[in-house]
């Protein structure tokens, strides 16, 4: 055990600095509480009188997970109204009274005009009260840099709303617009949006027919697009219609885009894409099969210039049904990712190459797959589709691929196969096998894989077992 002369300090300034935390300044103390959740805030009240007061001045309230309003009232009467909030998260999952919401968002703007941050998601279950319908102040507030809603709002934006300082915007599901125009107006109201995300639900049919979304900003760089519909297939027909999309952001950088492509969609100036993602999602008419296939190639034409791509297997199997005729081609691509679920029933490495085929300078290819079916589903050679020709990427770029959450099926070995055969300057095959597999079916994954016979001479491949996420 270290002496007291070896440690050099006497047992009086040892107790001195025992609580050496409760001695720094006001603003370091609500700052350091500003980064947790009020609630735990709160508690920190029953310390010491010095902390007693402290949770009190935390310009930040954040509450998650709230079943009734006492919660949220203890803590909204109890705060020091003085201090005006910078960040307002509200988490409500159930039984929200919305006049109440209202309320607290009415005092927060009027009271300091200090907002910076947003976040309301909020429920009823059952719906007793009417959605939230925000109070036209907000949509005026020079403060604002981040704004997250989701639930049960209504978006009802005063023509002259005006966002000088909102970089981040996220519309998540259960969201409704008062009218069609509702949405255009909330993002024209935005000049200096950096980020946008938007939901899309059956909700947001409640008062409109038809969801414009015009998204003419100079200065987006995230977008993230997303339908989620609990009636799909027996509403497609109208899906098909439901929305109209223009977008024209010429700094845009990421975009993503997942569920169903209306048939209203025009892309313009995106120069400076780097990275996207699609899931695209399935018509059930068979008849419009192929035009909805041409639909997505189109969609895709403007993004050109990509240099990494996420790519459903689904999407990747519905363009396969496209009719002949001049395909875009990403001369800039070095990085593409095919996710999603795999099944039996399909052979998909034509879907691959197709893809393959109009990326000529590819470089990385990723496989992040889990395979859905049973091995005795998987079709024989003479069910194979016929191949295309072998990809410019193969023969000249490809480098490394990665195989994550391999379980050895058939259908995942197929691709493998097929890279590993095809790809001339191949130099790394790394495959993680999922971590759930017994020893025994890892060893044979590692044997068959080994046995599979190389294109290029300098590839190495490499074995992970950790569980892919």
């Amino acid at each position: 055990m270290e002496s007291e002369e070896e440690d050099g300090r006497t047992e009086s300034q040892k107790n001195d600095t025992t609580d050496f935390i409760s001695s720094l300044p006001d603003c370091v103390l609500t700052h350091i509480l500003s980064l947790l959740p009020t609630r735990d805030s709160v508690r920190t009240s029953i310390l010491s009188s010095r902390w007693s007061p402290l949770w009190k001045l935390v310009p930040v309230l954040h509450l998650e997970r709230l079943r009734n309003q006492d919660t949220v009232s203890n803590i909204w009467n109890n705060r020091n109204a003085a201090i005006p909030l910078r960040k307002f998260h509200l988490h409500w999952t159930s039984d929200c009274n919305t006049a109440y919401v209202d309320t607290m968002l009415q005092d927060t703007i009027l009271r300091g005009r200090m907002l910076q941050e947003l976040d309301l998601d909020i429920y009823t279950h059952p719906i007793p009260n009417p959605p939230l319908e925000l109070h036209p102040s907000l949509f005026f507030s020079t403060t604002l840099v981040v704004l997250k809603l989701g639930g049960v709002i209504l978006l009802n934006p005063p023509l002259d709303s005006i966002f000088p300082s909102l970089h981040i915007l996220y519309l998540e599901s259960g969201i409704s617009y008062a009218n069609c125009d509702s949405l255009p107006t909330l993002l024209a109201a935005c000049p200096l949006l950096q980020e946008l995300a938007l939901t899309v639900s059956d909700c947001n049919f409640e008062n409109t027919s038809m969801l414009k979304i015009i998204v003419l900003i100079p200065t987006l760089k995230i977008l993230y697009l997303s339908w989620f519909f609990d009636f799909e297939e027996f509403y497609q027909p109208f899906l098909l219609h439901f929305y109209m999309l223009r977008l024209n952001a010429p700094a845009l950088e990421h975009f993503y885009f997942h569920g169903l492509l209306s048939n209203d969609v025009v892309l313009e100036s995106l120069p400076n894409l780097v990275k996207s993602g699609f899931q695209f999602k399935k018509t059930e008419d068979d008849s419009s099969t192929g035009d909805y296939a041409k639909r997505i190639w189109d969609f895709m034409r403007p993004l050109y210039n990509v240099v990494s791509m996420e790519f459903c297997i689904e999407t990747a199997q519905i363009l396969c049904n496209s009719p002949n005729y001049n395909l875009p081609v990403f001369n800039n691509l070095t990085s593409l990712t095919f996710n999603g679920d795999l099944s039996g029933d399909y052979y998909v490495w034509p879907a691959v190459q197709l893809l393959l085929c109009q990326a000529p300078k590819l470089q990385t290819l990723a496989f992040e797959m889990s395979f859905t079916g049973e091995l005795d589903d998987y079709p024989s050679e003479s069910c194979m589709k016929k191949p295309l020709n072998v990809p410019e990427c193969l023969s000249s770029h490809l480098e490394t691929c990665y195989y994550k959450g391999f379980s050895g099926h058939e259908v995942e070995m197929e691709l493998v196969r097929q890279v590993l055969k095809k790809a001339t300057v191949l130099k790394t095959m790394k495959i993680t096998v999922e971590s759930h597999l017994d020893p025994k079916m890892k060893l044979w994954i590692h044997k068959k894989v080994r046995k599979l016979k190389k294109r290029s001479c300098t590839c190495q491949i490499e074995f992970d077992e950790a569980h892919f996420y």
